[in-house]
C-alpha cells in the first residue's frame, strides 16, 4: 500500500513528542510492505533540530509553513496513495488538512485520522458543536487513536466515527535497548518531560515535591522548556534531550519516572512513548497511576507505581540494586513479549484490510 501521512515531523523530535510513535510504527509499516511518504511542515524550528536523517523506510516532504502553496502541492501529491492519514496536532494547516484529508476519499482510496492527543482532541469537540473538525469524523474511513482505550473508542463512535482503534505506543528493539552508562547521566530518579501546562503541576507533584522530600537522592530532569524553573538543589536540569541519548539515559539513571498528563491520565490506557523506551533499556520504572496500566506492564513486578510524591520516596528508600534490575527485565521481557512496532503494525494491516474493530482488539 502507497501510504501518505500528514503529521508533524519525522525527524525532529524538538518540541516533537509523537516523533518516537511515528519512527517506530511507519518502520514497521515498511517492513510488512508499504511504501510511505510522510509531509512535514518547516515550523517551530524542528528542521533545525533535526536528531535523525531522512529514513530509508520513507520519503519526507517538508513544506514550508509561511503560506498555503506548498501544502497545496502536498495533497494534490497525495492522490497518489492508497492511504491518507491526517494526524492531530501537527501545528499548522490542521484545520485544513482535517477537511482536505477527509474530501480525498474515494472508493479506490482510505482516509484515516491519527490522533495522538485523542482526550484533548474529543474534550474540544465536544464543548463546541461548532468545531469544524466535528463534520469531518464520519468521513474517515477510520480513526487510529495514540491511546485512550474504550473510554476513547466510545466517545469518538458517538460523535460518528466508522472505527475507532487504538494503536499504543511501543517499543522498537533495534531502537530502544540497554546502553553503556554515562557518568554525565548519574541520578537516582530521572525524567524526560517538556513543559507543558497540562502536566506541570503533576511534575510539580511527583519529581519536585520527590526531590524536596528525598534531599539525600540526585534528581536528573530532561526536555524543553525548564529553563529558569526554581528547582530545589539536588534536581539538575540538561535541557532538551535527543533521541541518541535517551537509551544512555534510561541506562544510566537509577530509577526512571514517567509522569502523564492530565488528560492522558484521566483517560488511562495512555503509555507514553518514554514508558516502552525505559522498558526497552531495562530500566526500573515509577509511574503515576493510571487506568489501564496493567494492560501493558504488571504494576509492582515490571512497574512500580505511586499516587504522589511521596509514595514516589518510598520506593526509592525501599529499592535495592538487586530489586531495581530485577523490575527492569521483567519489563524488557514483557515490552518484548507483547509490545512491539511490529505487533502495532500489524494490528493496523489488519484493520486497514476491513476486520472488525472486535476482531481487531
Amino acid at each position: 500500500m502507497n501510504i501518505a501521512f500528514f503529521g508533524s515531523s519525522l525527524v525532529s523530535a524538538y518540541w516533537n513528542g509523537a516523533a518516537t510513535y511515528y519512527r517506530g510504527l511507519l518502520a514497521a509499516l515498511h517492513a510488512r510492505g508499504h511504501r510511505l511518504t510522510f509531509y512535514e511542515p518547516d515550523a517551530y524550528e524542528r528542521q533545525q533540530h533535526r536528531d535523525i536523517a531522512d529514513p530509508p523506510w520513507a520519503r519526507v516532504v517538508v513544506y514550508p509553513a509561511g503560506g498555503p502553496e506548498g501544502l497545496e502541492r502536498c495533497l494534490k501529491d497525495a492522490r497518489s496513495a492508497d492511504l491518507v492519514v491526517k494526524a492531530s496536532g501537527v501545528g499548522v494547516f490542521d484545520e485544513e488538512l482535517e477537511r482536505e484529508v477527509a474530501a480525498l476519499r474515494s472508493p479506490s482510496r482510505l482516509v484515516a485520522f491519527w490522533d495522538v492527543d485523542a482526550p484533548a482532541t474529543l474534550d474540544r469537540v465536544e464543548k463546541d458543536e461548532r468545531d469544524p473538525f466535528r463534520a469531518s469524523i464520519p468521513r474517515y474511513d477510520v480513526v487510529f487513536t495514540y491511546g485512550g482505550g474504550p473510554n476513547v473508542v466510545r466517545r469518538y463512535v458517538a460523535l460518528g466515527a466508522a472505527r475507532c482503534v487504538p494503536v499504543y505506543n511501543a517499543v522498537d528493539p533495534l531502537v530502544h535497548h540497554p546502553a553503556p552508562r554515562d557518568a554525565r547521566l548519574e541520578a537516582t530518579l530521572g525524567l524526560v518531560a517538556n513543559r507543558l501546562p497540562d502536566r506541570e503541576a503533576r511534575i510539580e507533584e511527583f519529581f519536585t515535591r520527590a526531590a524536596r522530600l528525598y534531599p539525600a537522592g540526585c534528581f536528573l530532569i530532561g526536555g524543553n522548556g525548564w529553563d529558569g524553573h526554581d528547582w530545589p538543589e539536588n534536581v539538575r536540569a540538561m535541557g532538551h534531550v535527543y533521541t541518541e541519548q535517551h537509551n544512555a539515559f534510561n541506562s544510566t539513571v537509577e530509577v526512571v519516572l514517567n509522569v502523564n498528563r492530565d488528560s492522558m491520565a484521566k483517560a488511562g490506557y495512555s503509555p507514553a512513548t518514554r514508558v516502552f523506551e525505559a522498558a526497552g533499556a531495562g530500566a526500573c520504572m515509577i509511574t503515576d497511576a493510571w487506568e489501564g496500566l496493567s494492560q501493558f506492564l504488571e504494576p509492582g513486578s515490571e512497574i512500580l507505581v505511586a499516587h504522589d510524591g511521596a509514595e514516589v520516596v518510598e520506593h526509592l528508600e525501599k529499592l535495592t540494586p538487586e530489586g531495581r534490575q530485577r523490575i527492569g527485565a521483567a519489563a524488557r521481557r514483557r515490552v518484548l513479549a507483547e509490545h512491539t512496532y511490529a505487533r502495532r503494525a500489524e494490528l493496523v494491516d489488519f484493520v486497514l484490510a476491513g476486520s472488525s474493530v472486535a476482531e481487531a482488539s
